[in-house]
């Protein structure tokens, strides 16, 4: 007996492969003591690298469209800028599912790398667009080269031991969040620098010449920066026998064996219903947010008249900046404690209900004034973010908790396809939208702007109902 339970516990230690990058992650891992603040920070930053550039052209998306002299009409302006916007998200709907399985393949690093870069080329590309199909075309190969977004949730799972997978995970959506955030602040505040700096910067010089291109500039500098400190993160794949991949674990026993043995061909993730569940209710919840990222500037900026507050794109700025540092605060303080308390799908769940009376409040806030539509403006945007963001963190983990690492990169290459779908369909649909409820403001039924929070809320209450059973079914929480 006393040599069973020996050989057992031989069999159970960690076998470690020479030159193999995934291993030395993990053996780094077993002897970590402190908090892993540095690979948090590393992967908080380059997420947000890539997040900035996505929203950052909404709030001057339809002077450029205007610049470029395309629209025979004013009231067509919005309809060319709605394939300006959704330009990104089709490219990457077309590419996530590769760059997964590139990531799978030759690892999540060289993913990184090139996604980062594509940021600092193509972004750039576009601030300097003098005509519209440029600004299609350099917008559509920022999102079509650019798939890291999913093999980064792969690789924090990876990095941090597992009681620090949450707060990895709560760093990416955080950083997401922040980004899409942070980047319409970012375009608002310095586009068309010759309009609203005059004294600072003259109509015949390269910013005068290009109004957009400050923005994509300061992000793009951003990136390269990223970039270059991106060449010292670690891979965390695993390469065995002449670079053959092997399973999430390095301990040589009869389960990882089997678990090797996985067919992890695009049919065998598509009829992984944990992971396809957790999936579609990431998509109906990203279409929610990125109708709702949209909608919210839209309104913000519309007419008193109409419904809307009125604000200058500073304005909007200055209210997203705020929402971007109560987001950063929340969720790297509070939502790991939440997230223990209520497991990520009951996060989700509650995050989910409270957002409903929270949208149905807005076209409300827009009969305020003065200091009160300050502060509760503010208040209501940082705790819907906040809400929206920790909703996705919990679906980020059920989907890499449903499949083992050799699938992970395939497996979010998937969520990024749909969910880029899905994210194409929200700018387009959610200005279409909006203009059509400014219209109804004497209707019986839910006049003016109530009728588009209310769409938004079906959309959020439709993604609540699928976190239950039998729709939404998971192993792990």
């Amino acid at each position: 007996m006393a040599i069973d339970n020996g050989l057992k516990e031989e069999l159970l230690e960690p076998v470690y492969h020479e030159n193999c990058p995934g291993c030395k992650v993990d053996r780094d891992k077993r002897m970590q003591t402190g908090f892993p603040f540095k690979d948090l920070i590393f992967v908080w930053v380059v997420v947000l690298c890539v997040a900035l550039p996505i929203s950052s052209l909404f709030p001057f998306l339809y002077f450029m469209v205007r610049d470029f002299n395309i629209a025979e009409k004013e009231e067509d302006i919005s309809y060319y800028a709605g394939f300006v916007g959704s330009a990104y998200m089709i490219g990457r709907a077309l590419t996530s599912v590769f760059w997964g399985v590139v990531a799978d393949r030759y690892g999540r690093k060289p993913v990184i790398l090139l996604g980062t870069s594509t940021v600092v080329i193509f972004n750039t590309l576009f601030g300097f667009s003098v005509n519209y199909w440029m600004a299609i075309i350099t917008r559509f190969l920022l999102g079509f080269l650019n798939g890291l977004l999913g093999p980064i949730k792969a690789y924090a799972l990876e990095l941090f031991r597992d009681e620090y997978q949450a707060l990895g995970l709560s760093a990416i959506s955080t950083s997401w969040g922040i980004g899409l955030i942070i980047g319409p602040a970012l375009g608002g505040y310095l586009a068309q620098p010759a309009e609203n700096f005059p004294g600072l910067v003259s109509p015949d010089s390269l910013f005068g010449r290009f109004p957009y291109l400050l923005p994509c500039l300061c992000i793009s500098v951003f990136a390269l920066f990223v970039t270059i400190g991106a060449i010292w993160l670690p891979e965390t794949l695993h390469f065995h026998k002449k670079n053959e991949l092997e399973s999430a674990s390095c301990v040589i026993d009869a389960e990882d064996k089997t678990d090797e043995k996985k067919d992890s061909s695009l049919i065998s993730l598509l009829k992984n219903w944990p992971l396809m569940s957790s999936i579609i209710v990431y998509c109906v919840f990203s279409l929610h947010d990125m109708t709702y990222t949209e909608v919210f500037s839209l309104w913000a900026v519309s007419p008193k008249s109409l419904g809307g507050l009125n604000y200058t794109t500073e304005d909007v700025g200055t209210v997203l900046s705020i929402t971007g540092v109560g987001l950063l605060l929340f969720q790297t303080s509070l939502y790991p404690m939440a997230q223990r308390m209520f497991g990520p799908i009951g996060v989700a769940r509650i995050s989910g209900v409270l957002s409903i009376p929270l949208l149905t409040s807005y076209p409300y806030i827009a009969l305020l004034s003065g200091f009160m539509l300050t502060f509760t403006l503010n208040l209501a945007s940082i705790v819907k973010n906040v809400l929206s963001v920790s909703i996705i963190t919990g679906t980020f983990m059920l989907q890499n908790k449903a499949v083992d690492q050799h699938q992970r990169g395939a497996a979010n290459g998937i969520a990024m396809t749909l969910q880029s779908i899905c994210k194409a369909i929200g700018p387009a649909c959610g200005g279409a939208l909006l203009s059509w409820s400014q219209k109804r403001q004497n209707a019986t039924f839910l006049p003016g702007d109530q009728m588009i929070f209310f769409f938004l809320n079906v959309i959020e209450g439709i993604g609540v109902l699928l976190t239950f059973k039998p729709f939404l079914i998971t192993h792990h929480y």
